[in-house]
């Protein structure tokens, strides 16, 4: 939450541009009960003078400023020799435009009151000349405009200090005559008696939540419905409660990296056609004047349908604009996340119809056997490897999950040298035999008659078609009198094996 300050403030000028004026008047409180102590207000012996707390208009300069029984006396210098903006403000002073003054300073320290709050301690800016002054009222450090309302903006740095800069507000007769109705109707509530104010007096039970949210209306000209309303839903509760930290906890959602090593490709359609080879020609060695024979190579072609995979979410509107994280962004992590796992299992596993066909459910690769049921062979992987032709084989990666990998780890070839072998540098792969290893969530266990491992040159193998990229788009109109918006996800790949004899599976035996 942000609060505004106001100033009241007395605003004198002469034809030198000598300025001088109250900036913050002791001894009452503002129209939000905030009251400053005197001796609270810690400032150093010069302060920048600005206009309407515009970090870029930089006016004067406060080079005196004293605490007297009146409040904060300032007296400063409009730099009217050397800065057009300052000679425009001192014509302004003089013809009564601007006729107040405005702070901008840090809250160090404060105890809370029946209503509002008594600042003791605060470390004092910047000091601006505004149009329409207003009395002080702040938490940490604000500007606050005449009415203490103001649009929200983020903080900016200066001088280690996070300034927030107010604009004076504009708003209509039918805006303010729905304010003093809300205004109406949580002032009936606060009156209304309860076993907590029965019981307590009124200045020890200025904590509760309706006392907040009035006193948060009064400071920022908007009701709290997070602590009215959303906190008694289920769902929303968890990101509007009265009070929530800044961290968002959220679940681990693990899914294999296949991208990262199979061809990966745009298409602009539903289908992809691929020509095949099956055959080469079949050239023969002959004698002198001897009719060579024709060959006649055959060929085919594959076709690769894009899937489509959809949800949506619907989520109510007053949890979207009043919970204490971006709800949308959440909802569109979520999204990516359960894509990125649905697809990649696809990828590896995909059996159905409807989805992707996954490398370990292509039939036509070649399997080699393990000898074992359950125990792994460090023999049968050297075997598996060296079945492949070189020209794939030194382009091979392997494949397993990360029980599998484990077990590999252990294994040792005749000479006792192990199988696996760790990255040396940064960047670079895990090895197994010397060729890399890449840990796929999706891939079965071992196992018997399972197959737990498979390798070869995924890039030749293995192809992806992005037609659509994950969207996400918002409804409002579809469910807009129930007060939800539906987000509508959708993703268009597809995907297959393209050459099934760069691969190699590893095949358990049966038990």
């Amino acid at each position: 939450m942000t609060d505004r300050l106001e100033i009241k403030a007395a605003l004198t000028v002469d034809d030198a541009g000598t300025i001088t004026g109250i900036a913050w008047p002791f001894g009452s409180p503002d129209r939000v009960g905030d009251v400053i102590e005197k001796g609270a207000i810690a400032s150093p012996e010069v302060l920048p003078m600005l206009f309407a707390h515009d970090q870029a208009q930089v006016i004067g300069v406060w080079d005196e400023i004293s605490e007297t029984p009146d409040g904060l006396t300032v007296k400063g210098r409009l730099l009217v020799d050397d800065v057009e903006r300052a000679r425009e403000v001192r014509a302004m002073i003089r013809t009564k435009a601007v006729s107040g003054l405005s702070i901008g300073f840090r809250t160090k320290a404060s105890k809370p009151r029946q209503r509002g709050r008594t600042i003791t301690a605060l470390d004092l800016h910047e000091i601006s000349v505004v149009a329409v002054p207003s009395h002080p009222g702040a938490q940490i450090t604000s500007i606050k405009a005449a009415d203490g309302t103001a649009d929200h903006k983020e903080p900016i740095l200066e001088n280690e200090a996070e300034i927030e800069v107010k604009n004076d507000p504009v708003i209509s007769p039918e805006d303010l005559k729905a304010l003093k109705a809300d205004v109406a109707t949580i002032k009936a509530k606060l009156n209304r008696p309860t076993a907590a104010n029965t019981n307590n007096p009124a200045a020890a039970n200025d904590n509760g939540v309706e006392q907040k949210a009035f006193a948060d209306y009064l400071r920022s000209g908007e009701v709290d419905r997070k602590a009215l309303t959303i906190a008694n839903d289920a769902p929303g509760y968890v990101l509007a409660p009265e009070e929530t930290s800044g961290e968002f906890i959220r679940n681990l959602v693990e899914f294999s990296p296949v991208r990262g090593i199979v061809d990966v490709r745009s298409t602009g359609s539903h289908t992809i056609i691929l020509p095949k080879r099956l055959t080469v020609t079949n050239a023969k060695w002959k004698g002198e004047a001897v009719a060579s024979e024709a060959s006649e190579p055959t060929f085919d072609q594959m076709e690769f349908s894009v899937k489509e995979m959809t949800t949506h979410v619907d989520v109510g509107n007053w949890l979207i604009e009043d919970a204490s994280h971006d709800v949308e962004a959440e909802i569109r992590l979520a999204l990516a996340e359960d894509f990125g796992a649905k697809e990649g299992f696809a990828f590896v596993n995909g059996s159905a119809a409807v989805e992707p066909k996954g490398f370990m459910q292509e039939a036509a690769i070649t399997n080699s056997l393990n000898g074992h049921a359950t125990n792994l062979s460090a023999d049968a992987l050297i075997k598996l490897m060296y079945s492949l032709p070189g020209v794939y084989r030194n382009r091979g990666t392997w494949a397993m999950n990360g029980t599998t990998l484990a077990v590999i780890r252990t294994l040792k070839d005749g000479n006792g040298n192990y199988l696996w072998q760790p990255s040396y540098q940064a960047g670079q792969p895990e090895t197994i035999l010397g060729r890399p290893v890449v840990e796929l969530i999706d891939m079965p266990d071992v196992a018997a008659n399972a197959f737990p491992i498979i390798f070869g040159d995924f890039k030749a193998g293995y192809r992806i078609y992005d037609r659509i990229e994950l969207q996400v788009r918002p409804n409002p109109y579809l469910l807009a009198t129930e007060g939800v918006i539906r987000f509508h996800a959708r993703r268009r790949v597809g995907a297959g094996v393209v050459r099934t004899d760069v691969f190699r599976k590893l095949k358990m035996a049966t038990a």
